[in-house]
């Protein structure tokens, strides 16, 4: 019992011991500067989120067929449908894979910065969207350069 006793006192100094009972620890703040909130403007989460829906689409659906490629060409030749060459199914997926790289660029560039959604295939935001780029290329160049 006298056991029992120490080990219940050696617990509640454990527990009154640390940060929790620390209370009158200093509160920190930052202060953001100019160079933070340039830091902090980037892409809003609304288009990041178009962005990402848009290229989900556009990468997604030819990944899958170059993948569908593979598993169609094996069924094909397996059941003995067909004789495909193997050239012929290593270009087929790569060419889907192609477009799929080429769907992630079309992704992010079409993707419209208004609050509103824009069009459906946003042909038109890719010309501002190449601007918005290479200006922030540009404006990163001069702040390495400085």
């Amino acid at each position: 019992m006298k056991g029992a006793k120490k080990t219940q006192q050696s617990q509640s100094k454990e527990l009154s011991i640390g940060f929790s009972a620390n209370n009158s620890a200093p509160k920190i703040e930052k202060k953001i500067s100019s160079k933070d909130k340039r830091k902090q403007s980037g892409i809003p989460k609304y288009v990041a989120n178009r962005m990402a829906r848009r290229i989900a689409f556009t990468t997604g659906i030819p990944t899958l067929s170059g993948m569908g490629v593979f598993i169609g060409s094996y069924f094909l030749i397996s059941r003995g449908i067909a004789e495909i060459s193997p050239t012929v199914t290593l270009v087929s997926s790569a060419i889907c894979f192609l477009v799929g790289l080429l769907g992630l660029s079309y992704g992010i560039l079409s993707a419209s910065w208004d609050f509103a959604a824009g069009s459906f295939l946003g042909f038109e935001n890719i010309k501002p969207n190449i601007n918005r780029m290479k200006d922030a290329f540009k404006s990163s160049k001069k702040e390495t350069t400085n």
